[in-house]
């Protein structure tokens, strides 16, 4: 799999690259954050990134308004496992350099997805961007030792608690929380916990990525 960058016109399909924000307290902020030495940790909120000046212009700008969180996932990750989607863009700041591997809601067919048709995108150190509501993605993966941190802004509420609904559709199936669609690849540790089975083809990893 070529490895693309978020400039290129081929992440025009899954989102644009943020512009006209000061991210610079809100990345000092995050620094501060803990991060494990294998594996990833991802909390929801967290109130040193959303008492910073640019949470406000963010909701404003960002999100017309609505109100939003921002927590943020961190760790040491190199292999895809999952991938999910909102009913709403997400921002992904990254305080380092992070691999995103893509897809798009619209090519789940039957409750499937191949992982085939996914695309990796190189997201700087230093740069936002957006994710539009089509849009599969999961954890980053970190191309550096060390590990990363990227912020993630989404409306509040985003990934809390699972509704409770009745199972209609291949997408009620994938439902695991509140504005959280996830499908889980056979071999992921996801799916032992029972998440919904829903990537085919390769469970992607790092060395993959060219």
């Amino acid at each position: 799999m070529k490895l693309k960058k978020v400039t290129d016109k081929e992440f025009a399909r899954y989102g644009r690259v943020l512009s006209g924000y000061d991210f610079t307290d809100l990345f000092a902020s995050l620094s501060r954050l803990d991060i494990p030495d294998a594996g990833i940790v991802y909390e929801a909120s967290v109130k040193a990134l959303e008492d910073q000046t640019v949470f406000g212009e963010m909701r404003d700008r960002g999100f017309g308004g609505m109100p939003i969180q921002v927590g943020y996932v961190g760790g040491n990750q190199k292999i895809l496992n999952c991938l999910e989607y909102h009913k709403t863009s997400e921002f992904n700041l990254a305080l380092d350099d992070v691999v995103l591997v893509l897809g798009t809601e619209p090519e789940i067919q039957d409750g499937k997805f191949d992982t085939a048709l996914c695309q990796a995108f190189l997201v700087p150190a230093g740069c936002g961007v957006e994710l539009f509501a089509t849009t599969l993605h999961y954890a980053p993966m970190n191309i550096r030792d060390g590990g990363y941190r990227v912020a993630c802004v989404l409306p509040r509420g985003t990934n809390y608690a699972k509704p409770s609904i009745q199972i209609q559709t291949d997408e009620d199936k994938m439902c695991a929380g509140s504005n959280k669609w996830l499908m889980a690849h056979k071999d992921a540790p996801e799916a032992a916990q029972g998440s919904y089975v829903g990537l085919v083809g390769e469970n992607i990893r790092l060395d993959m990525i060219q």
